[in-house]
């Protein structure tokens, strides 16, 4: 039997709620071939699609990215990622890696390796990735950690999680003028410049966990 997929669950939540996917698709201001092709597997909605089509389903969002918890969240609580017996500490899933370097091939929200343990973040779509590669050394080094908030507003000058048509990586950013400026902070690297109608997200790393 195949392993259930971010897409069979969203089908799961959505047909629970007696909704067609055109009426779905609707409420989240996506065309109705788009969700069909979450749906199917054919291409994977990014973090904040995946919030709104909790909130119209009423969904647990942890449960939409993931798989596990409650399919409907019973309390405040269970609205989190998942949260541990002590309090202000919650788990969030670890995604495969994000490329420090070159960007690479995306991560994948079915993809959760395991969960760490972090202070509270208050954001239920939030997530860990693994870095790859030195592009980011010395504040951010090949195997460290990066926490990610898909809900944090981004400034210029933030490091982020970036995905640029079918490819991501890890860079400082900075916005002007219709173009999205990739920096590494590894001088042997040189910024990368790309237009941001090309830009799929910009996600928010809000902490770095050191691979000691």
């Amino acid at each position: 039997m195949a392993k259930p997929t971010i897409g069979t669950r969203i089908k799961e939540a959505r047909e629970n709620r007696e909704l067609d996917q055109a009426t779905l698709a609707t409420k989240l201001g996506v065309a109705t071939r788009t969700l069909q092709r979450w749906e199917k597997g054919e291409q994977v909605p990014d973090a904040m699609s995946v919030v709104r089509i909790a909130e119209w389903t009423e969904a647990n969002p942890h449960w939409l990215l993931t798989g596990e918890g409650e399919v409907y969240a019973q309390t405040e609580a269970s609205q989190r990622e998942k949260p541990s017996t002590r309090t202000g500490i919650t788990e969030i899933p670890l995604l495969s890696a994000v490329p420090g370097g070159k960007p690479t091939l995306v991560f994948h929200p079915d993809h959760v390796e395991k969960h760490i343990v972090v202070d509270d973040l208050h954001d239920p779509t939030a997530f860990a990735l693994v870095v790859k590669g030195d592009s980011m050394s010395p504040r951010i080094e090949h195997g460290d950690i990066v926490v990610v908030s898909p809900k944090r507003e981004v400034h210029n000058g933030d490091i982020c999680v970036i995905r640029v048509d079918d490819e991501d990586t890890i860079k400082r950013i900075r916005l002007e003028n219709g173009i999205v400026q990739l920096i590494p902070l590894n001088t042997a690297y040189e910024p990368m410049v790309v237009k941001k109608k090309d830009v799929v997200f910009i996600w928010r790393v809000i902490r770095v966990i050191k691979n000691i």
